[in-house]
């Protein structure tokens, strides 16, 4: 604050020793937080423009440890926000005003508090004499977010009094360690503030001190990483007694990823013989880790009946959330007597009720535990049940590259996979809930490449997808492209403004069915006329995307065909600015197009011999 502020004397009570100008007060709090933030690690912060935030926002700016975007739109601020956070694994500051521009945060809090993303919410509001009063732009901002925010805090309204003082640095430090403690996700600390915001003869300073450079740089408040939480031995000593009794299990892999997993995993496959079956957003599926035992085909191969029926397992591991595929969901319903056990660091996901036990402890280190028990009982393998698996992997996986290269016409689960392809070591995919994810589920298989492939998938919404792809590309270093479809282009269309105003390189490939393609897949689809359907599910919008593409000054192709899509994307991948690649596809067709790459896969498993039959 003093690099800030230069306080008149009169500014000052000597009796009581508190500050009588509200914007001294104001401006020492906000100093006092922001620093508190910086010295606990946050580096950057999405600022949204409101007069109420002053003191924050000022004292944000000029923190020189702490980088600041500005941006005007809270919901896709939040998002944007939640975007850096995933890619960093860090919290991330989301600013905002009071009114309805807190209100407007609450879409990237609930994604952030389901996918478990540190984010940090700050939100200036009025002070207490004003609320429920008829004061402009005032709502009720106490626990605005309710149950999706992992803590709340409303502030007390700064007098100058160093006990809140003291309150707000340990307030930031507290906050920064609760969105980052597992399982991360978002905290929201209000900050109400009395006029006038700043004091009258504030200056600004043309720079304030870094962390480095002030005195102590070490704070005691200052919070360690959280150390990971691991079940007690006698937990998973006794779940690797039942797992070496049950010979033919599987070890799911959901979205979420954490650090090693794939190590992990790998370790108790080898220990238990179990396949792994790795989804997009696991992590595991892509990695230069052994992969002898990874499963990826899975989707397209349980969707025949008799191949799911033939590899029903006696035993569940599973770690993190539910795995995207809807048939390997139908695997895991059709036998729910059999032992399946959620290893999960928070509030277990088991929206159906399977599990027959729970641990509860980081997924990485409570697999790398488990795998040592298993190892430790010398237990041989069934080494049928794991090649029947990876035979139909094969099978599958070949029969799906087969149809895809007979795909003449513009198909999106083609365009997923040639994108895939094509993207560099480094590279990270983000993915539209919808089609897009299920699609790059069914027709994109691993390799050894380093590609990290996200996706809001914790309450799967379609809104927020552009500007969480920017804030990817704002936070990370290699290229960054968003596959996402028409619907969610436009409901998200203000988003690029970020690649704009901060010259972001990003790549967005538009899947343009012009409505809601997923639907088309669905009961309604054959329930209803066409008109009603397309209506309230088709729900066309006929807007080009050439034209908003050149609102936001990216450059814009809409290829026709096969090698021309290739080339585009080959030309965008990790160039320069915002690129925006249109791919023309029909709903319809679409669907029969789906449907023959599933009859593909059914017969090419036909001819699979199983082990032991």
């Amino acid at each position: 604050r003093g690099d800030l502020l230069e306080a008149g004397a009169d500014a000052f009570c000597a009796r009581c020793g508190m500050t009588l100008d509200p914007g001294v007060a104001n401006l020492d709090l906000a100093c006092a937080l922001v620093n508190q933030l910086a010295i606990n690690g946050v580096r950057h912060a999405v600022v949204c423009p409101g007069s109420r935030s002053t003191p924050v926002a000022v004292s944000l700016a000029s923190h020189p440890d702490i980088e600041s975007w500005v941006l005007i739109d809270e919901r896709a601020a939040a998002f944007f926000a939640l975007g850096m956070a995933r890619q960093l694994t860090a919290p991330v500051v989301i600013l905002t005003t009071s009114g309805t521009a807190a209100a407007n945060v609450l879409p990237a809090v609930v994604e952030a508090r389901l996918s478990r993303v540190p984010l940090i919410v700050l939100t200036a509001d009025r002070p207490p004499e004003l609320r429920d009063w008829g004061a402009a732009q005032t709502i009720d901002q106490i626990q605005l977010f309710g149950s999706h925010a992992k803590w709340f805090v409303d502030m007390p309204v700064p007098v100058g009094d160093d006990s809140i003082v003291r309150h707000a640095r340990a307030t930031a430090a507290r906050a920064v360690q609760t969105a980052r403690s597992q399982p991360a996700g978002p905290v929201h600390v209000n900050l109400p503030f009395r006029e006038p915001l700043l004091p009258a003869d504030f200056r600004p300073a043309p720079r304030a001190q870094s962390i480095a450079e002030q005195n102590g740089s070490v704070d005691s408040r200052a919070l360690a990483e959280p150390s990971p939480l691991v079940p007690a031995s006698a937990a998973t000593d006794e779940l690797a007694t039942r797992i070496a009794r049950e010979r033919r299990g599987i070890i799911v892999c959901g979205p979420g990823e954490a650090p090693g997993l794939a190590a992990a995993a790998i370790a108790l496959s080898a220990a238990s013989g179990y396949p792994i079956l790795a989804d997009p957003l696991s992590g595991v599926r892509f990695g230069p880790h052994e992969r002898a035992s990874i499963i990826d085909a899975y989707d397209p191969f349980l969707r025949d009946e008799e191949t799911a029926e033939a590899l029903q397992p006696d035993a569940v591991i599973r770690v993190g959330a539910l795995p995207t595929s809807k048939p390997l969901q139908q695997l895991l319903l059709a036998r729910p007597d059999r032992m399946h056990v959620v290893i999960d660091a928070g509030t277990p996901r088991d929206p159906s009720h399977l599990a027959t036990s729970y641990l509860v402890g980081d997924p990485t280190a409570t697999l790398a535990q488990l795998a040592r028990s298993v190892a430790n009982l010398g237990r041989s393998a069934d080494l049928g049940w794991i090649e029947n698996w990876k035979a139909a992997d094969r099978a599958a996986g070949a029969a799906i590259t087969s149809a895809l290269a007979r795909e003449d016409d513009l198909f999106e689960g083609r365009a997923v996979s040639e994108v895939a392809a094509l993207l560099p070591e480094g590279a990270t995919l983000v993915v539209g809930n919808s089609m897009p994810i299920r699609d790059v589920d069914a027709f994109v298989r691993g390799d050894r490449r380093r590609l990290r492939i996200v996706s809001n998938r914790g309450a799967n919404g379609s809104d927020g997808v552009v500007s969480t792809a920017l804030g990817v590309a704002a936070a990370g270093d290699g290229p960054v492209v968003l596959i996402v479809g028409d619907l969610s282009f436009w409901h998200d269309l203000n988003g690029l403004l970020a690649a704009t105003k901060f010259g972001l390189d990003a790549a967005v490939v538009v899947l343009n069915n012009d409505g809601g393609g997923i639907f088309s897949f669905l009961p309604q689809a054959e329930l209803l006329d066409t008109p009603t359907f397309e209506a309230l599910f088709g729900t066309p919008t006929g807007l080009n995307v050439a034209t908003a593409a050149r609102l936001f000054g990216a450059s814009h192709a809409r290829p026709g065909d096969w090698d021309a899509f290739r080339r585009e994307i080959c030309h965008i991948i990790g160039g320069k600015g915002l690129a925006v690649v249109e791919l023309i596809t029909d709903r319809n067709r679409n669907v029969a197009q789906h449907r023959a790459a599933w009859s593909a896969v059914a017969q090419a498993l036909r001819r699979v011999t199983p082990v032991g039959a």
